[in-house]
């Protein structure tokens, strides 16, 4: 199954409104969907004026069970993981309402770039994606409908919810003062690969001990020198393993299984751990990358890029753009036009002066559908059109370095950190809002 974009994380445990919006009888929210009624479709609840069906809790409950699957971690009871995906698909609803209300719109080009962006992190072609998408089961336009939905969601939260955060010079240095009084002020980030042997429910002993054998067959093999990510190929039952050798990508540490942290926390990069057993099976796990970072002195990745930027609205459609960009990148590729130039001549800020080039960047100065664009290119490399806030971007990473913090860059990432925390307290605040503003009615299965 391929890995899908937009899954969000699970919400806060479902509150058992009534049509009133006051808390009442839970029973409703709380009695999973029976095994019985799981192949018929009716509405298990209404938000405002928009129904949420069956279908709808039990495919986005797959997703789910999915993307835990593939990342070690036991799966929550049943019964528990229905409330919390009704709960999020009614948020989600709340908010995709406050959206059109206000009059917010995604146009099919957002979600073409959208959907190449998913093929792309399974390393599919575009059609090849479609085609996978069908096979298991997933209906295309139903599919596009749901990267539609994700991308009003996004912009409605950054339309609501940036304007209400602010960081001030004391926010900052009460953060530095908190991380030097740390007894754990440095990090670690992690970029794991894995070989997932997965274990059937119902496997008997034998079973089990012959996938055991798999994987150990597996671990050996990675330690004697054997290419993992060929062996992710040979072996691994993990729904990702077609996406950059088994690779979860840097992350921090407790963003990955315990079980993972701890079968890996002794080793260097390249090491091999395993196999290890969790709920999914048995795990064989090469550390990729492992840095320690922390604040005093820390060292970081800088981007170089130019850009060129075309604004969006009434005298410029995201698709015109999309495609005037689109014929720069050809004619560049081509040897048939100059990328400063054409920054110069058509960039719409105030770096085209300067022929696009945006100087040393740290992380997380872009916003983030720039920098994650930005990451996955490599020196050299023009990205395909990228739709962004603020119009439409041509992208040419130029060069990486490795760098350390000056104590003015401290300061401006660690504006950018408790920024990034008090935007999650703000989303949270508002998103409660517009459910608390919300008519929800909680419907019984048919009898």
């Amino acid at each position: 199954m391929l890995l899908l974009a937009g899954l969000l994380p699970l919400a806060a445990p479902a509150q058992g409104l009534t049509p009133s919006g006051k808390a009442g009888d839970s029973a409703a929210a709380t009695r999973p969907v029976g095994a019985a009624q799981r192949t018929a479709d009716y509405i298990v609840a209404v938000v405002n004026s928009d129904p949420i069906t069956n279908h709808e809790v039990l495919a986005r409950v797959a997703r789910v069970q999915q993307q835990l699957t593939q990342q070690g971690t036991k799966l929550p009871p049943r019964e528990v993981l229905v409330r919390e995906v009704l709960e999020r698909l009614i948020n989600e609803k709340a908010q995709l309402q406050v959206a059109r209300e206000t009059g917010l719109k995604v146009d099919d080009v957002a979600v073409d770039q959208a959907e190449l962006s998913v093929a792309r992190q399974n390393q599919l072609s575009l059609p090849d994606m479609r085609k996978r998408l069908t096979q298991d089961g997933i209906v295309l336009s139903r599919f596009r409908e749901e990267l539609r939905d994700q991308l009003l969601l996004a912009r409605v939260r950054e339309r609501e919810v940036e304007p209400r955060v602010r960081v001030s010079e004391q926010d900052i240095d009460q953060y530095l003062s908190e991380q030097k009084d740390s007894p754990d002020a440095t990090s670690v980030e992690i970029n794991l690969a894995q070989v997932l042997v997965a274990v059937p429910e119902s496997a008997s002993e034998a079973q089990i001990a012959a996938l055991q054998a798999r994987a150990g067959l597996v671990a050996a093999r990675a330690r004697a020198g054997d290419d993992f990510t060929a062996l992710v190929r040979e072996f691994s039952d993990a729904p990702d393993r077609d996406r950059a050798g088994g690779q979860f990508g840097l992350r921090d540490a407790d963003r990955y299984p315990p079980l993972f942290v701890e079968a890996t926390q002794s080793l260097r990069a390249g090491g091999i751990a395993g196999p290890v057993r969790s709920g999914a099976g048995f795990h064989v796990l090469k550390v990729v990358e492992k840095r320690q970072t922390s604040l005093p002195g820390m060292t970081f990745t800088q981007s170089h890029a130019r850009h060129i930027l075309l604004r969006t609205g009434a005298q410029q459609s995201e698709a015109a753009a999309v495609a005037r960009l689109a014929d720069f990148r050809r004619r560049i590729l081509a040897g048939q036009g100059d990328f400063a130039a054409l920054a110069r001549a058509n960039s719409q800020d105030g770096s085209a002066r300067e022929g696009g080039d945006l100087g040393w960047a740290n992380p997380g100065q872009f916003v983030p559908e720039f920098e994650q664009t930005m990451d996955r290119l490599a020196p050299g490399q023009i990205s395909e059109p990228l739709i962004s806030r603020f119009g439409v971007h041509l992208i040419q990473l130029l060069e990486r370095r490795e760098a350390r913090l000056t104590e003015r860059e401290q300061r401006d990432m660690v504006r950018n950190l408790v920024r990034e925390k008090k935007l999650d307290e703000a989303l949270a605040t508002w998103v409660q809002d517009v459910r608390g503003r919300a008519y929800v009615e909680l419907r019984d299965p048919p009898q």
